[in-house]
């Protein structure tokens, strides 16, 4: 481990709370310096070497892996529906000629163009926007809504079409899709005590969702029952051996799209 204080970026949405929190009390521990934000935020911080390792969605990291070297064991996963990576369309599909895409997480534009770019007309227009439903909605076809707003956003419109893109991956795929991992800059050297303590943190955090789940809920203020379910039944927090194909393979499909310009083997930091 480096004397020095190492800058861990961490995003602030519901999912990551149950590694976010018990990571925020073994700050010390860990000697590092936590930093929040957005998945998109996060990512260009640790590209221009603000941050010395992140979660960050899982397209940045493919974008730049030659650069990065994964955290094992530790990732935002889904394997089904889940709920808060969602497509909202006024029309067909095949008749969108405008898509709003929330501005803070670039993983879930991948895969929407993995998931649709066939059945999207040819000249679909991407626009990133800020994550405001109405808005996006009323200027364009469609909207790919992520995070919290996406929980409300079948009561707020209920005469939508709304895809859920981790359902409609594991149905193309069978495979389980991983949101965003935890990237390290390949000159940052790691010790096998901080995964012990970044692996303990997360089963903390684990054993503790019912009061998590109870914290969200009355920040966000979405009913407690859809936080804990979500948390405790919808989001994976492990990187084995199911996560890491369903990720070899998101790396295929998008290199195959020309969404990546390399197909990298994805490295592991070495202790």
């Amino acid at each position: 481990m480096t004397e020095r204080k190492l800058k861990f970026g961490f995003h602030d949405f519901i999912n990551a709370q149950p590694l976010l929190i018990p990571l925020v009390e073994k700050e010390q521990q860990l000697g590092v310096t936590l930093v929040t934000g957005s998945p998109a935020s996060l990512a260009e911080q640790l590209r221009e070497g603000e941050l010395d390792l992140a979660m960050i969605p899982s397209i940045e990291y493919l974008k730049d892996s030659e650069q990065y070297r994964l955290l094992p064991g530790i990732a935002v996963a889904s394997r089904g529906p889940v709920g808060t990576v969602l497509l909202a369309s006024r029309l067909p599909l095949a008749e969108v000629q405008s898509i709003a895409l929330d501005v803070r997480s670039r993983t879930s534009a991948a895969l929407l163009q993995v998931l649709f770019g066939k059945v999207f007309p040819p000249k679909v227009s991407l626009e990133p926007v800020d994550p405001d439903p109405k808005k996006m909605l009323k200027d364009h076809d469609a909207a790919l809504i992520i995070g919290d707003p996406a929980f409300r956003l079948r009561f707020d419109f209920p005469d939508l079409q709304i895809y859920d893109l981790s359902e409609q991956w594991f149905e193309q795929t069978g495979k389980t899709f991983v949101h965003a991992v935890v990237a390290v800059r390949h000159e940052i050297e790691l010790d096998q005590e901080f995964l012990m303590t970044v692996q303990e943190a997360k089963m903390e955090g684990l054993s503790r969702l019912e009061g998590i789940a109870q914290t969200a809920s009355k920040q966000s203020r979405i009913a407690f029952e859809t936080c804990h379910d979500y948390l405790s039944t919808k989001i994976i927090y492990d990187l084995g051996k199911e996560e890491i194909m369903g990720l070899q393979h998101f790396r295929d499909v998008c290199f195959e799209k020309g969404l990546i310009a390399q197909k990298e083997v994805i490295r592991f930091v070495q202790f």
